[in-house]
Order: structure tokens, then sequence, then C-alpha cells
């Protein structure tokens, strides 16, 4: 870790902190124990010097106590406590007045060397030469984190002979000795490196000792490399992961440099490419792509992709990949239409995110040729999951979730293409049928096949019959009514006519539809009798021959659900109070009678007994509609005028000649504009993507132009006088230093760190703190600057944090010592796990070092604001009722604010939150109500739901109330306290 103030010392190590419990010893305590014949105690009392001296804290004396009493240790744990103390204690002797004095002014003043240093270099040395391998192994990783040419000059030596040890440890871990000391001082101490390692490779048996050879060859000496790998071309592959990756790596930065050496590295790269290895092939792959557009490079990369996609179960393995295939699309299209049906075998994946990615990819590279292939292929997966019907899990539910992506990949390949429509439509009437939690697959199946009925006429002679036979096994009352509209609307041949009034007829059954309230308390008390165990009560005699009393609860078994009721599913649905459900029946009732007139070819009497039957269906539902208890007020009034309109266009001729065009010709029209909409919508968005594509495109480009050439002059302040003195007073020092580092958005940046800086302790405070919060997804970062503003050292101080709600502290603040008026920055790390309001509190702790009294500081609250954790996100209407209707926390916010108009109230508030308006309206309502539904995700995969219903009174104000649902508590609130707070008004809240 690098020193964070001026009295620590560099380390590449941390200790746990359980050796500073009760406050570390003094430096006379520490030279005791390390003269005691313990172990372990000289363990621990090493522990302590050594965070003593990372504390800064200077302790001269112990040095020479650990090379009389430790070095010579056969311990493992303390030679490795050792090598971390010869890391961090001072090996120079302290200059003198008269030194300092010339090394400002600029002489080189030559270091000096501890006498002591001398032992210890004659310690690192026995243990390079030691017996035992893990000594001499851990030795020489040790000598990769010395820096010193005084202490490494003696040890070469040692190093070299390593090279030849019979254990392949000990060399490569002196292949690394040798990498780090040629690239620190080859030229004074080790010249002959590359040779000895050129020499060393071309011998060597051992996986990583030869991977650490090629690595000092590939860093210090390129061509050394290039010849070793020239000779051992066909052999790579034998030489394990590590090497492999090192000759990607190689190749990455040579092509970059000479681009003319790509042919030298085809034939590797293509050799890699078919590594039994996930990593290698996955490196060459992109390498290889990043190097060459051409069809074969890209064809061979694309293929490793699609077999690592279905060679690795590990989930993040299969999205990286989908990423890099996603990214291959832009380009090269044409080959991952080859490829598309080897992508589409990722569907068997359990994780839905990879199944989506899966077909997000198939939909956009489907084309004419491939599309009876991959429409084959969803079909045979959807067909798999319908096999499973039950939702009592997790899993089920994953694959409910599946089902319905299959079902929109399915309708998007037929609305693009046509010709596999009829294939297609057959198929997914069968899902009608289906039963989940939400009943969202049988509802987007109903929605497919209504778009088919209107784009293809040719086809509703032979959905209808089908869709009559599948009437009586929907479950859904949204669907029903889907399918009722359809009968009544797409019905045009008298024989198609016939059949569905009488199926709807069949299904309805004959009225009243009004549940008696008796009746039904009767049938419920007898189905209650039925399912109530029964105690029954004997005397039995034991094995003893003792009496004794036993009691048995005797339940009587429910018969199946099938043979309890037959009613069939539409009487059902009107029976239980679905008042619109019972209007759309009636007016498809009506379009069937009406269009039935019409045909010249129909019987006339047997019509006129066809429209009184539909005549009594509908009074027998405005019936049900007065005496439910489920229907509203305004669907029962609603109720009694629709069907009041449809019974005196069957029975008025006069009204009939006025309501017939509007019912059989109107519906469809707006119908048929309902759905050229939302095709120009698609479109719309579609065109936006490519548009905001070009412009990060350009912008990218933009940003690749350099801000400044290299020749431009660049202006320094502290040469002002000599330029004015030169005539050149043009000085604007900001515009040159954002010109000569392209940092041009320096403030813009800037402003937005501030605004997440929070004050965390008072400037009166003896230690005065502020934090900065970075917010990553799922990391919270805090950045602690702590400044002493005593004249005193502070030591063990620590900043204990504490946090409220779903989050969790991963790396909390060690204990630092700081000096007098000197400052320190520490970093804590928060992992967040839900998107809640949550609240960061703690105290700072310190020692006075001239008082030894130790201090507390309570420090303020830091507030997460729920907008870091919100992204904006869209959805389709029928999967927003869905989870509307699913979720059960909801938080209602009465409207209260001072803007006028509805529009900018509702863009205010879709901006505030950070949402989406998923409702179309027009800039200008001129109107005084608006709804809208507004939707956003979480970063953790949380649905935020949001319903705006706000009306203008006659004084002008705005009312109303705000509906917030999602499946956590914590968002619900969260996002009403953001929406309670913004909504007063556009200025307050900016």
């Amino acid at each position: 870790m690098a020193p964070t103030n001026s009295n620590e010392s560099y380390c590449t190590f941390t200790l746990p902190s359980d050796v500073t419990a009760g406050g570390l010893p003094s430096e006379e305590q520490i030279a005791k124990d390390l003269e005691s014949t313990d172990d372990e105690v000289k363990k621990h009392a090493l522990k302590a010097a050594i965070m003593a001296m990372l504390g800064g804290e200077a302790m001269p004396r112990i040095l020479m106590q650990v090379i009389r009493f430790c070095i010579n240790s056969d311990d493992k744990q303390l030679k490795k406590l050792c090598m971390l103390y010869w890391e961090v204690v001072p090996k120079y002797q302290e200059l003198s007045s008269d030194e300092i004095a010339a090394q400002a002014a600029g002489h080189h003043v030559p270091r000096k060397l501890l006498s002591e240093m001398i032992l210890v270099c004659n310690a690192l040395m026995n243990d390079l030469n030691h017996a035992n391998e893990y000594v001499r192994g851990s030795m020489l990783r040790f000598i990769c984190k010395v820096k010193d040419e005084e202490i490494l000059g003696p040890l070469v030596p040692s190093i070299k002979s390593c090279l030849t040890h019979r254990h392949s440890y000990v060399r490569k871990n002196a292949a690394l000795a040798v990498f780090h000391v040629h690239r620190l001082h080859g030229d004074s101490i080790m010249p002959d490196a590359p040779e000895l390692i050129a020499e060393f490779i071309a011998a060597e048996t051992d996986v990583s000792a030869r991977r650490n050879a090629f690595l000092m060859l590939f860093n210090q000496q390129e061509d050394l490399a290039f010849d070793f790998l020239a000779k051992n071309m066909d052999d790579v592959n034998k030489f394990g992961d590590g090497f492999a990756l090192l000759v990607l790596e190689l190749t990455r930065k040579v092509c970059r440099q000479e681009p003319t050496q790509k042919s030298r590295f085809v034939r590797v790269l293509f050799q890699m490419l078919s590594s039994p290895s996930a990593a290698v092939s996955y490196e060459a792959a992109w390498t290889l792509v990043s190097l060459s557009n051409a069809p074969t490079a890209v064809r061979a990369a694309a293929v490793t992709y699609a077999n690592l996609l279905n060679g690795q179960n590990d989930n993040n393995v299969q999205l990286i990949v989908l990423e890099k295939l996603e990214s291959l699309k832009i380009k090269h299209a044409k080959i991952l239409q080859e490829l598309l049906m080897d992508i589409l075998r990722a569907l068997s994946s359990p994780n839905p995110d990879i199944c989506q990615k899966v077909l997000h990819i198939a939909m956009e590279v489907v084309t004419q040729r491939n599309v009876q292939d991959v429409v084959s292929t969803l079909k045979r997966e959807l067909q798999k999951a319908m096999d499973d019907d039950d939702i009592s899990n997790t899993n089920d539910a994953k694959k409910i979730v599946y089902r319905n992506m299959l079902v929109q990949a399915i309708h998007e390949c037929a609305a693009r293409f046509p010709n596999v429509a009829e294939s297609v439509v057959h198929t997914l009437l069968d899902l009608l049928s289906t039963t989940s939690a939400d009943g969202s697959t049988s509802l987007q199946v109903a929605i497919f096949v209504r778009a088919i009925m209107e784009h293809y006429p040719d086809l509703r002679s032979s959905l209808l019959p089908k869709l009559l036979s599948s009437i009586s096994d929907v479950t859904s009352n949204p669907v029903m009514c889907i399918c009722l509209w359809i009968v009544g609307e797409y019905s045009e041949t008298l024989e198609s006519i016939s059949e569905g009034f009488d199926s709807l007829l069949e299904e309805v059954g004959e009225p009243s539809f009004a549940v008696i309230k008796k009746d039904k308390d009767d049938a419920g008390d007898g189905a209650a009798d039925a399912g109530e165990p029964r105690i029954v009560t004997k005397n039995v005699v034991l094995a003893d021959g003792t009496y004794a009393t036993q009691t048995i609860y005797n339940t009587q078994s429910k018969p199946a659900k099938g043979q309890m009721d037959n009613t069939p599913s539409l009487r059902k649905m009107i029976v239980g109070g679905d008042v619109f459900l019972g209007e759309t029946l009636a007016s498809s009732l009506t379009k069937l009678c009406l269009k039935a007139k019409k045909d010249p070819a129909a019987n006339a009497v047997e019509w006129k007994s066809r429209t009184a039957k539909s005549l009594l269906v509908m009074c027998g539902i405005v019936k049900m509609a007065e005496v439910t208890i489920q229907a509203q007020r305004s669907a029962t009034s609603d109720c009694v005028d629709r069907l009041t309109l449809c019974c005196r266009a069957l029975l008025d001729p006069k009204q009939q000649s006025l309501i017939e065009p509007i019912l059989l010709e109107q519906g469809k029209v707006q119908f048929a504009k309902y759905l050229a909409n939302l095709k120009a919508k698609q479109q719309a968005q579609q065109e936006s993507k490519q548009n905001q594509s070009h412009q990060q495109q350009q912008q990218q480009k933009q940003d690749d132009q350099p801000s400044t050439q290299a020749d431009d002059l660049i202006h320094f302040r502290h040469l002002r006088a000599f330029a004015v003195e030169g005539g050149d007073v043009d000085l604007d020092d900001g515009a040159d230093l954002a010109r000569a580092t392209g940092y041009n958005d320096a403030g813009s940046m800037l402003s937005n760190e501030l605004s997440h800086i929070y004050p965390l302790s008072g400037f009166a405070d003896p230690v005065y703190a502020e934090a900065l919060v970075t917010v990553h997804d799922y990391d919270i970062v805090l950045e602690i600057l702590v400044m002493n503003r005593t004249a005193s050292t502070l030591s063990n101080l620590t900043v204990e944090l504490s946090t409220m709600g779903d989050m969790k502290i991963v790396e909390r603040p060690q204990s630092h010592t700081i000096g007098p008026m000197d400052q320190m920055t520490i970093r804590a790390s928060i992992k967040v796990s839900s998107t809640e309001t949550g609240h960061i509190f703690g105290t700072i702790v310190y020692t006075d070092m001239s008082t030894n009294e130790k201090h507390y500081i309570n420090l303020n609250d830091i507030h997460m604001d729920i907008m870091d954790y919100i992204r904006p996100a869209t959805c389709t209407d029928e999967l927003f009722r869905s989870m509307w209707a699913e979720f059960e926390w909801e938080n209602k916010v009465a409207i209260s604010t001072s803007i006028p108009n509805l529009v900018d109230f509702l863009n205010h508030i879709v901006e505030s939150t950070n949402m989406r308006c998923l409702t179309p309206h027009a800039d200008q309502k001129d109107g005084s109500f608006l709804a809208a539904n507004l939707y956003a995700r979480s970063v953790f995969g949380e649905d935020a739901l949001v319903n705006v219903s706000v009306e203008k009174k006659d004084d002008g104000k705005l009312a109303g109330y705000i509906r917030i649902r999602s499946k956590t508590q914590g968002i619900a609130l969260s996002l009403g306290d953001r929406i309670t707070a913004v909504q007063r008004g556009i200025t307050s809240a900016k």
C-alpha cells in the first residue's frame, strides 16, 4: 500500500489489526520481547515493531535486536516477518546538515548504507543458499521487493545460482528475481541477464518457470522473445495458459507499435483459438478481431465465441461472450447470421438475463434466409418451457419470464416476416389456456393473435375455429375479453358467425348470472363441512393389557377440481362479477347478430331466436351488475348504458341504422390505427437509438482529436516575469494548462465532486473531517480527509463507521498516526444490497500524545440519495399492469405544488425522480386532468412503478395523488420521500 502521509514508509503488505489491540508496546518492551526464547513472543514483538514503523516511529534500537535474535531462526513464519521488517526498516544513514545543504544546492549526495545492513545482506545470502527450497523461494520473492542497488549487488551470484536449482519452485522465483534486478539496475549489476534467461528458458521444462522467464524476455529483450517463440511456434499450447496469455500480450504490444508485424503472429493466434483453456481462446479471439478485419479472422473468432458460449456454465463468462458477439454484430452481421443457430443453443441456460441477451442478438441478425430455422428453434424451446406449469418456486417463476421472452421473440419474427406467421400462430394458440401467477404469457399470446387477425385476413378462416375451441380453457379475464372481441370483429362468413354465436352462448349458459346470497352461503357451509376434519375418539387395549383413549382426526378428501365444478370458464367469470367482461360479451353478440342480418343467406327466423337469446343474456348481465358486491357503482352505470345501446341496436331499426356502422366498422379502423401508431413508435425509438449511436461515434471522433499540438507553446506562471520582459503578455494560465493536458471539462467534473462532499465535523473541532462519497452501482467508496488542527501528534486515530439500512462496511478504516497540522486521506468501502435510504454515521477516536488522553468526536450523518441507484427503464403496458397488480408495497403521496401546468408538473416529476414516462402525451395539454405511468429500475434489478393522477382545480392549483408500488418496502418509501421533497416547485428543487 502507498504511504498516506510524510511519516509513513512505503510497504507492499498489510497486517491484521489484532496486533494493535490495547495499543502498541514501547520500544524498550519490544526490544526485551525480541530477546525471548519463545518464537511466539518474538513474532508478536516483531509485528508490533513493523506496525509502529509504518505509523512513523523510528525505533533505531530494534534493528540490531532483530539481527541478533531473529535472523538465524528456523521458524518459517518468523523468517517471513523478518522479510517484512527488512522491507520497512530504514537502510541508509541520516544526512548531515552539510549534506542536506549540498543536496538543496542541486549537488548529488551519495547515500551511505547503514553498517548493520552488511549483516543483513549476509543473512539474505545465507537464505538464498539455504538447503530448504521453501526458504530459498521465499527469499527470492522478497528480493523482488528490494530496490536498493547496494543490497542487491552482493546477492547477484546467489540469484544466478538459483536458476539451476533442482526444484521448480526455486527456479521460477529466481527468474522473477532476475527480471526485477535487471529492470532496476540491469546495466550496472546484471548486464548479461537477457542472455542468461534465454539459455535458461531453452532448457526449462517447468510451466511456471518458463512463463516467468518469457515474461522477463518479453519486457527486457523482445528480440530474444521473438526468437524463442519462432522456434517453439507449434508447442505454444503445450506451454500452459500463463505462457499463452503472455504471447497474446506480446502480440498486442508489438502490433500496436508496428502494424506490419501482424503476419508473424497470425499462425499462433489461430492455434490458440482451439486451446482447451477458455481464458486463452477468449483472449486469442478478441486479439484476432482487434488486429484484423478480414472475414476469415472474424469468422474464426466468432466461432470461438460461440463455442465458449455453449461450453461454459459460468453466467459471467456467458454474459461477457455475448457482449463480444454484440460488438461483432455492428460491423460483421453477416458472419453472425451464419452462426445464429449455434448462438441460439445458449437458450438452454437457466439464467433469464443470458436468454434475453441471446434473443436480442438473434432478433437483430435474423433474415429471410434463416427465419424458418430460428422460429423452429423458438417453438421447440417454447414447447419445453410449457412442459412444467407449476409456479410454486423461484425456478418456475423464471421459466414464466423466459416463456414470455420467447413469445415476444416469435411475435417479432411473425411481424417482420409474414411467411412464418401461419406456422407460428397455431402453436401460440395452445398457450391461451396457460395459467401463471400474473397471466402475462396468455395475455401476450392473445394480443399477438389479435394483431395477426388484423394484418393477415387470409388466416382468419383457419384461426377462428381454433380460437373458439380454446375459449373453454381460458382462465384469465383480460384474455377472455380479447378472445370475445376477436370473435365479434373477425367473424365474417355466415358459417363462422353461426359457429361463433353458438360457441359463446354455450360457454355463457342460460341467465340469470346473479348468485343469490342464501344459496351462496349454503354452498359455502357445505364446502366447509366437507373439508372440516372430524374428531373420532375410541378406547383401545394396549400391549400390556391396559386401556387407553385414542383420538383420530378424520379428514374427508375433497374431490378433484374438475369433478367438483364443470361450469364453463366464461360463465364463472361473469358470475364472479366481471362487469367489463359482460359488456364485451354483449357487444360481441350484438355484432354477430347485426352481421347475420346483413347476410341475405341467413335464416331470418333462426336469427330472430338468437337475437332474443342475446337480449336475455344482456338482461342477465345487467342484473348481475346490479346485485354483485364486487361491481363498483360507476361500472354498473356504464354497463347499463352500454347494454341499453346494444339492445336498441337489435330492436329499433332507426337506431340500428345509426349504430351499426360504428359497431361493425369503426372498431377495426381504430385498431388498425393503433397498430400503425405502435409500429411508428417502435420505428421512432429505433431511429432514435441509431441517431444516438451515431452521435456517440461522432463525439468519440471529436474526443480522439488532439486538444493541442505537440509544438504549441505552454506558459508557466512561475516564468511570468520573463515572459513579460520578452514581450509576450497573453498569459491565460487556466486555458494554457487545459490545452496542455487536454482536460477541458475540469469545471464540470469538479462541481460534480463538490456536490458529493459532506462535512463530518466542524471547523472548531481538533480534527476536521470531510468525506467524498463516490457511488459505483453496488459499492460506495468513502474518501475521508482528516486534518489535525492541533500542535500535538495524534496516535491511534481511527474513523469508526456504522450504517443503517441494507448497507455493509466491507473495508473498515485502519488506525493511523497523524502529525501536528498534518492531514491524511482514509478510505472505506461499503457494499449496498438494495435501493433503500441509508445512513452512514460514526465517530473519530484518537489519543493525544502530549497528554496521553483519549478523545472522541461524533460525526455528522451521511444520507445516501436513492437517485444514485435509480435508472430509467421501459416496459410494455401489459407488463406494467401485471407488476402493478402483483406488487404489494404501495406509498400514496398527495400532490401539493406551486407548478400551475399539468405537463410541466409531470416533466418535473420525471426529471427529479430519474424515471421514464410510459404514457404518451402532448407537450401542451389543454384539459384539466392528466394520468401517466412512470417506470424505472434500480441497479439491483428492483422495479419501481409510479402512477401520477393530477387534475387542475377551478382556482388554477393542481391536486391529486402519486401512487408508488414496488416489490420491496425500501424503494417505495425512499421514492415517496424523494417525490415529497421535490414536488413543491421547480425552483426549489433545483
